[in-house]
């Protein structure tokens, strides 16, 4: 059997779909919808304590709080992420988000590493980087 990860390995994986917990599941499906473009795939258990969101091969599923605060990576390291998601065009992205009254941490530049991105942060503190190949100069 080939060594997990390695070039001979037969399964591909095709997406990453992150957990954020939050205080309130519907304001954060909700919160997505208006401001980002997601559509709300549906709410578990009554009242809900899960959703998930998409928007195209993007998913983003938020759990109910149980216990402590909500903690996005950026409270724990400065500059951290919570989701980097690849688009095919930030510079379009950013004109809708900011239509939709997003907050925009970053505006779309280009990267040392190679990209040209931004970063918006949602009312609960999680940020989100949006980002894509960087094009020729």
């Amino acid at each position: 059997m080939p060594e997990p990860g390695s070039a001979t390995s037969k399964a591909k994986l095709e997406s990453l779909a992150p957990q954020f917990v939050v205080r309130d599941v519907v304001e954060a499906a909700e919160y997505y919808r208006d401001t980002f473009g997601f559509r709300i795939l549906g709410y578990w258990q009554d009242p809900p304590c899960y959703a998930i969101v998409a928007r195209d091969s993007v998913r983003i599923h938020f759990g109910d709080l149980t216990k402590g605060d909500v903690a996005p990576n950026s409270v724990r390291r400065p500059g951290g992420l919570d989701a980097y998601i690849w688009t095919d065009n930030v510079d379009t992205l950013f004109e809708e988000l900011r239509g939709r009254g997003a907050k925009i941490v970053e505006q779309p530049c280009r990267q040392e590493y190679g990209t040209y991105e931004m970063v918006v942060e949602d009312k609960f503190g999680f940020r989100l980087a949006f980002g894509m190949n960087a094009p020729e100069k």
